[in-house]
């Protein structure tokens, strides 16, 4: 078997995957800002570190992925003045904000689910681990590296660059980043425009504030992620995940940040997923193009043709790698829509034929074919070991599906194949697409919708029966009676349904 290969976004080249310690591997991915809800964008990098990390326990590694929720902070220095997401989003929905962070974390989590991502190992929050941030920070200070300025503290970039290479990871250069972040506003407390926040004191009427050895105030969106990586991944960890966006500034920030407060260099691998386009355009809410998940789920956008299945969608990001460009289009999900149907009969086929493989032959009738389908399935590992190259898997797949149709329309022991080859076909499609690609069949998942909406229906009729509402609940019995769904009243009180 091969060897695993990353590309690391740091060192801009494949390098082989040898764990800090042998057997384990800690990984950080940064995860959403809960001031609104997920869209498109974001369903790639949760979708891309979920296979790394099924993958990663394929190969039997014990993983402990870290995941953190930001619902605090999380500045916009760019172009305008600092400013705390979550707080300015709240007052404009007149929600207290960790009302407001609760509404769309449950939201993620919902799509999430939908997408059937496994949980993190750990989801730390970012207010609850202000204390961690602070004690970061007055180390950082303590080095002579960041300033204390009316109550907020920022990290000294110039003097960090004139001994550590920054920059290294986004490719920019510190004279660069001087000329370009000259004519910002709000950069008047700085030293130096390249220097970003650790701490801002918070105006009189910010809503989310907490005590520090600087004053009231709240934590700069970097440190968030650096502060919560060592406290359950260590000083130095394996692999940190996110979208190529976050290389500038926020994961090269990171990078400055630990370095000084921890000594070392915090990450061996460093993975970026590309971006998103659609119709070829970047998404940005300035182009109105942003589709939110809910949207895309429901088909309720004037870019959208239709509703997309939740799997339909991870299936259509997985056919391209992860660090290439991925462009949205009804046509391209249409596509991907027909092609995982065609990808799972194919499977169903497989299991429908288990029951035959009996039929088959130990030696296989034509060696030839035999030997090109065990090569598509070894090729399977090979390709994830080149960097998690799942676009390569699935064409692999796709490759194998006429065999596979062929099987069921004549007797399996004319096929060909031999007993062995037919069992791996089992066993690597069940590897692949369910346990490491972590697809379902679509029809199974409506199937599981179905069985949530008979629940709520039927709480709806025992609610309606309780108060003697008889008509509706009589409604609710007969309506779905109509439609092929027969709701029984059990003698205990319960209802049962089944369909005819």
């Amino acid at each position: 078997m091969s060897t695993l290969k990353i590309h690391n976004s740091y060192s801009r080249q494949k390098e082989t995957f040898e764990p800090i310690t042998p057997g384990y591997v800690g990984m950080y991915v940064c995860g959403p800002t809960v001031s609104g809800e997920s869209h498109l964008g974001h369903a790639r990098p949760y979708i891309t570190f979920d296979v790394v990390f099924r993958y990663l326990q394929h190969l039997g590694y014990k993983v402990r992925y870290v995941r953190n929720i930001t619902d605090a902070g999380h500045f916009e220095e760019e172009g305008r003045e600092a400013e705390d997401k979550i707080s300015s989003k709240a007052v404009l929905e007149k929600l207290e904000p960790m009302e407001l962070v609760q509404k769309y974390t449950n939201l993620f989590h919902w799509a999430m689910n939908l997408f059937n991502t496994i949980p993190p190992s750990i989801e730390p929050t970012a207010t609850g681990h202000i204390v961690e941030q602070i004690e970061m920070i007055k180390k950082i200070m303590a080095d002579g590296y960041a300033y204390e300025k009316n109550g907020s503290i920022y990290f000294d970039v110039k003097k960090y660059a004139a001994g550590h290479d920054y920059g290294k990871l986004s490719g920019r250069k510190i004279e660069d980043l001087l000329e370009a972040t000259r004519e910002l506003e709000g950069q008047e407390e700085k030293r130096d425009a390249a220097d970003f926040a650790l701490w801002k004191a918070a105006p009189a009427k910010h809503i989310m504030r907490w005590n520090s050895p600087w004053g009231e105030g709240f934590p700069g969106w970097h440190i968030e992620c650096s502060a919560m990586a060592t406290k359950y991944l260590g000083t130095r960890f394996d692999i940190h995940g996110g979208g190529m966006d976050l290389q500038f500034p926020h994961h090269e920030s990171e990078i400055a940040q630990s370095t000084i407060c921890n000594g070392s260099a915090p990450v061996k691998y460093w993975m970026h997923n590309n971006m998103i386009t659609i119709n070829g355009r970047k998404m940005g809410k300035s182009y109105n193009n942003v589709i939110k998940l809910t949207e895309l789920f429901s088909g309720d956008h004037p870019l959208l043709t239709q509703a997309y299945h939740p799997m339909v969608v991870r299936f259509f990001i997985l056919q391209s790698h992860y660090r290439s460009t991925l462009d949205f289009s009804n046509e391209a999900l249409q596509a991907s829509e027909k092609g995982l149907k065609r990808l799972w009969d194919a499977y169903e086929n497989l299991q429908r034929l288990r029951d035959r493989s009996s039929e088959l032959q130990e030696t296989a009738a034509d060696p030839e074919l035999d030997e090109r389908l065990r090569k598509l399935m070894t090729e399977f590992d090979t390709f994830m070991n080149d960097d998690f190259n799942t676009a390569k898997v699935l064409a692999n797949m796709f490759e194998l599906v006429p065999v596979i149709n062929s099987l069921k329309d004549k007797t399996i022991a004319l096929t060909g194949i031999s007993r062995a080859t037919f069992d791996l076909l089992q066993q690597q499609f069940y590897t692949y697409l369910e346990t490491i690609l972590g697809l379902t069949s679509v029809s199974a998942a409506d199937n599981e919708k179905l069985k949530n909406v008979m629940q709520l229906l039927i709480e709806i009729r025992k609610e309606a029966r309780s108060r003697k509402d008889f008509v509706t609940s009589d409604k609710i019995r007969n309506q779905l009676a109509t439609i092929g769904i027969l709701l029984k009243d059990e003698k205990d009180g319960n209802i049962s349904w089944s369909v005819e």
